[in-house]
C-alpha cells in the first residue's frame, strides 16, 4: 500500500468520530477466546482513525478508567443484544434492515444474510466515506445487497431511503445503536415518529437508550471531545409505555440481565435501584 492510500482517509471528527471507539471495543472483543461475536473488520477501522494498536493510552485517573470500562462493557453487551435481534427478525421472514446512523457497523459483512436480505446504512456522507476506504483496502465483501444512504438524520432521511429502495408497505428491521444519547429530546421523538410512519405491522426495532442518571455519572467530568460529553437524552422514565404511544410492543432489558444471560455477569452490586432497562426490542403493532 502506498502512503497516499494508507492517508485517504477522512479523519473522524464530531460525534461520528466515536464510532472508531466502538470499533475499538468491539476489536478487542474478537480477540477474547470467548468472544460474544466476532468482528473482522473492526480492528481496521480502528487503525484507519487512529485507533490502533499502538494508540497511547488514554489519560485520567482510576475513576476514569473504570468509567471507560463500564462504557466499552456496555458496547460489547448491545452488540450482542442487537445481533440476536437481528437474527430472531430475519427467521421471522423479515428482508429489509436499516441501521440509523451506521458509523463503522459491520453486520453486512460479518453476519449470515437469507437470500434477498437487503441492509440499508444510513449517516452522513463524511463516516460513510470513510469507511468505504477502509471496506475497499480490506476488498471486504458484503454478504448481503448492502445500500448506503448518505443523509443527515436532521433533513428527509425517510424521503432518502425510499428513493434508495427502501419499501415502508413490507416489515423491516430497524437499529438505532448509541444513536439516541446524543440527541436532543425533540430530535429522538422526530426520529420515533418517522421510524414509526416507515414501519408496516411486524416490523421490529431495536434501540439503545441512555439509563437514567447515566450523564451525570459518566459525561460531568468527560474530556472535551470524548463520547460522554456529547450525551445529551436519557431513557423516558417508561420505555415500554413511550413506544406503545408510537403503536409498538416493546420489551426493556438492563444491561446486568442481558450480561448475566451472555455468561458475562457484572459481578458489582449495583449502587441504586435499577429501573427499566436501556436495551429495548420492540415488534410493530
Amino acid at each position: 500500500m502506498t502512503d497516499e492510500q494508507k492517508h485517504e482517509h477522512v479523519q473522524p471528527s464530531g460525534v461520528w468520530a466515536t464510532a472508531v471507539g466502538v470499533a475499538r471495543v468491539r476489536a478487542l472483543e474478537t480477540e477474547r477466546e470467548n468472544a460474544l461475536f466476532r468482528d473482522p473488520l473492526a480492528q481496521a477501522f480502528a487503525t484507519a482513525g487512529g485507533l490502533g494498536p499502538s494508540a497511547p493510552t488514554l489519560p485520567g485517573d482510576e475513576a476514569a478508567r473504570r468509567r471507560r470500562l463500564g462504557v466499552a462493557f456496555s458496547i460489547v453487551i448491545r452488540t450482542k443484544f442487537l445481533d440476536d435481534l437481528l437474527r430472531q427478525a430475519s427467521a421471522s421472514g423479515i428482508r429489509q434492515v436499516v441501521l440509523l446512523g451506521a458509523g463503522m457497523d459491520s453486520r453486512a459483512f460479518r453476519m449470515d444474510w437469507p437470500a434477498g436480505t437487503r441492509l440499508f446504512e444510513v449517516d452522513t456522507a463524511a463516516p460513510l466515506d470513510f469507511k468505504a476506504s477502509v471496506l475497499r483496502q480490506e476488498r471486504a465483501v458484503a454478504r448481503c445487497e448492502r445500500i448506503t444512504v448518505p443523509v443527515d438524520l436532521r433533513d428527509d432521511w425517510p424521503g432518502a431511503l425510499v428513493a434508495a429502495g427502501h419499501d415502508p408497505a413490507v416489515p423491516t428491521v430497524w437499529i438505532a445503536e448509541g444513536l439516541l444519547i446524543y440527541l436532543p429530546e425533540d430530535a429522538v421523538e422526530l426520529l420515533l415518529a418517522r421510524i414509526s410512519a416507515q414501519s408496516a405491522a411486524g416490523s421490529r426495532m431495536g434501540l439503545t437508550l441512555g439509563s437514567r442518571g447515566v450523564i451525570e455519572r459518566f459525561a460531568a467530568d468527560a474530556a472535551p471531545g470524548s463520547a460522554a460529553s456529547m450525551w445529551v437524552s436519557e431513557m423516558p422514565d417508561d420505555p415500554v409505555d413511550w413506544l406503545a404511544g408510537y403503536g409498538w410492543a416493546a420489551d426493556s432489558h438492563t444491561l446486568r440481565e442481558r450480561a448475566a444471560a451472555y455468561g458475562r455477569p457484572i459481578s458489582t452490586p449495583p449502587q441504586h435501584e435499577e429501573g427499566p432497562g436501556g436495551l429495548i426490542s420492540a415488534v410493530r403493532r
